[in-house]
């Protein structure tokens, strides 16, 4: 028999060799959640539970199997036979062996993301009269997703979608979905979303199934139960109901992820849903050096509605290791101290890839992106796309050099295709007929081009022809701000809206404002931020290697889980982080925990960023202040510091 006692400390052995009952085990970041867990697996089989009545439910299939794996060290080949999973692997396992009972057979097909899409894409196109006017298979398959897993209406759900995404016809949207429904069953075939729905209404339904079930699982395991939606929580909790062998892994600090349907209020309230709970807190952290820790504790005693917990170090300093907060004049002299801190790491033997860039939105990376890659500092964004990649940038960007080079072809056939009824081939007869050549400052080429579009594409073309007219005398002005807030509004907004969710087209918006500061600001104007795209653009290729040393650069949200030894983290300011919109409709609380988990990534040195001002995008500054994170924070636990560069003042230009 193993001694966990010395492969484990108290806290971690407690869990892992804990009796029967109800446990939650508060697995605050960096205290050994995985191998608490795994080593949980192998005591039971040590004592004689047969594996395959122990069920253990996880967000990834990653995750189940490095558990699976680590355990299969510790107890061997006798792990093979547990139900490991996620929620929808599980279910599906369910469902080939009991979906009968529901009417599906046991060889039904999974659709994934891509055959839903096909499959709503051809309904659209067999119902509604002009497909390419509708909003995009993608939303309709957004809200079909939504109406199943909040268990709603699809003509709600639709409703409420109305009034964020333009087009939205709800009598066809609940047409559509019926049909897909028929559609699903013809093919004997069940969606992602299906399969959670499914097996839940298994056990909620079909009482043999349910008590056998219930019966076979000794034990049932859920790891990142802070990000549990409300019908996982009544899964896992029909499925322990018998026995009440139900471990709880989790940390309500780290649930940041309510906007795709995570329940703080599952972990919260999982004690008084299960009476005689024993609660185990595990709260040694071995990742990051005491400052860092003690910085995140403090942040985190101003949450509202948590359990009580606090991180304490394993690991001792080495030197002074206190965060540093540096106070910057703008984005500007942020990014250079961005710049100045990596190229000082890698100089002092940091590998590029043990710095990490962790920012609370994507648009907040993109003059760190510009000016790394002005430097020729490698690094990757873990979305796998870089900010001039990204589809909504490389549109805007197409706008502006058609603006600046009539000849531009491919600026042209990129812009064109975005009008209603406008094709690749088209947009090259387009081209053709205009003999190779689109001078948007001259009436007379714009309405030649509106003769020779589609009729479905006139309207379209009616709006942003408007701001072509306008452009050319902003142009001169130097107040490409004026020139993208008119692409904006009048036109590429409410393509946005057909394309994406609000909050994603929003996100798109906020990008191409700032990126008309960015060029507001760059030496040789519009040209030379033109200039500098096409040289970086040549390098993103290279970005796609995995084996290259590079920095990461992440939204906070992808970036959990993961740790590094140099953090550092922009634009700590309110309104920026937290989000504008999150206190808005305040959600303090989430915005909160959600700096708690970029913080706990550093593992040796972090550093905050606080710019005094930030710039509009016609290059105007307002000023902005430190996040409410910080501002309560002792003395002592943040290293206070001015940012080197301080840029020239830029004469602001204004609208007239």
């Amino acid at each position: 028999m193993t001694d966990f006692s010395k492969l484990l400390n108290p806290e971690q052995c407690a869990a892992a060799t804990a009796g029967e009952g109800p446990i939650l085990c508060l697995a605050a970041a960096g205290t050994g959640k995985t191998r608490t867990l795994v080593h949980r697996v192998a005591y039971l089989i040590e004592n004689g539970v047969p594996a395959d009545r122990i069920i253990l439910l996880t967000f990834t299939n990653r995750a189940a199997r490095e558990m699976l794996e680590r355990a299969q060290q510790l107890s061997g080949d006798a792990v093979a036979s547990i139900w490991s999973g996620t929620f929808h692997s599980i279910c599906a396992k369910l469902l080939r062996r009991y979906g009968i009972a529901l009417g599906h057979p046991p060889g039904f097909k999974i659709l994934d993301e891509d055959d839903q899409k096909q499959i709503i894409g051809r309904i659209i196109k067999e119902t509604v009269k002009d497909p390419k006017d509708f909003v995009k298979k993608e939303i309709v398959a957004k809200m079909i997703s939504e109406a199943l897993n909040e268990q709603s209406d699809i003509s709600f759900v639709a409703a409420r979608w109305m009034t964020k995404v333009a087009g939205v016809d709800v009598d066809a949207i609940v047409k559509i979905a019926d049909e897909y429904k028929k559609r699903k069953v013809e093919l004997k075939a069940l969606d992602f979303d299906d399969l959670l729905i499914e097996g839940l209404k298994l056990l909620e339904t079909q009482k043999e199934v349910r008590e056998i079930l219930q019966e076979h699982f000794l034990y049932v395991l859920v790891d990142e139960y802070q990000d549990t939606n409300l019908l996982q929580a009544r899964f896992t909790d029909i499925l322990a109901a018998k026995h009440r062998n139900i471990m709880a892994v989790g940390d309500d600090f780290q649930c940041i992820y309510t906007w795709r349907g995570a329940q703080i209020e599952n972990i919260l309230q999982f004690p008084q849903r299960w009476s005689g709970c024993k609660i185990i807190k595990l709260e040694r952290n071995y990742r990051s050096v005491p400052e860092v820790l003690k910085l995140a504790n403090s942040v985190m005693d101003g949450a509202s509605s948590s359990f009580d917990k606090r991180l304490k170090p394993i690991r001792t300093s080495n030197g002074n290791k206190v965060p540093r907060l540096y106070h910057a004049y703008d984005g500007r002299s942020q990014a250079a101290e961005i710049l100045q801190i990596i190229t000082r790491s890698k100089e002092a033997g940091v590998k590029y890839r043990d710095m990490a860039v962790l920012y609370r939105s994507h648009f907040q990376s993109i003059e760190i992106q510009i000016s790394l890659g002005r430097a020729g500092v490698p690094f990757c964004v873990t979305s796998g796309v870089g900010v001039f990649e990204q589809v909504h940038v490389k549109d805007t960007l197409s706008y502006l050099r058609l603006l600046k080079d009539p000849t531009d072809e491919l600026s042209f056939l990129r812009l064109v295709q975005l009008l209603p009824g406008v094709g690749t081939k088209s947009a090259s007869s387009l081209w053709a007929k205009l003999g190779k050549k689109f001078n948007s400052s001259i009436a007379e080429s714009r309405a030649k081009l509106s003769e020779l579009l589609p009729q479905k594409a006139r309207a379209q073309w009616n709006y942003l022809s408007k701001c072509f007219s306008v452009a050319h005398d902003y142009l001169k002005e130097n107040d490409v701000g004026a020139i993208l807030e008119d692409f904006s509004q009048l036109f590429y907004e409410e393509h946005l809206l057909r394309e994406y969710p609000q909050a994603e087209a929003e996100d798109r918006l906020q990008d191409i404002m700032e990126l008309s500061g960015q060029i507001a600001i760059a030496p040789g104007g519009l040209d030379g931020f033109l200039s500098d795209v096409a040289l970086m653009t040549n390098l993103d290729d290279r970005r796609n290697d995995p084996s290259r040393d590079m920095v990461t650069l992440s939204t906070v949200h992808q970036s959990k889980g993961m740790e590094w030894p140099v953090v550092m983290i922009p634009w700590c300011c309110e309104g920026l982080f937290p989000s504008s919109k999150a206190i808005e409709e305040l959600r303090i609380d989430e915005e909160r925990r959600l700096f708690y988990v970029a913080l706990t990534r550093a593992k040796d040195r972090l550093s905050l960023f606080v710019p005094q001002t930030r710039r509009n995008h016609d290059g105007g500054m307002f000023p902005v202040q430190m996040t409410s994170f910080l501002k309560d924070v002792p003395d002592g636990l943040l290293e206070h510091r001015q940012a080197v560069f301080v840029p020239e003042p830029i004469r602001p230009m204004w609208r007239r």
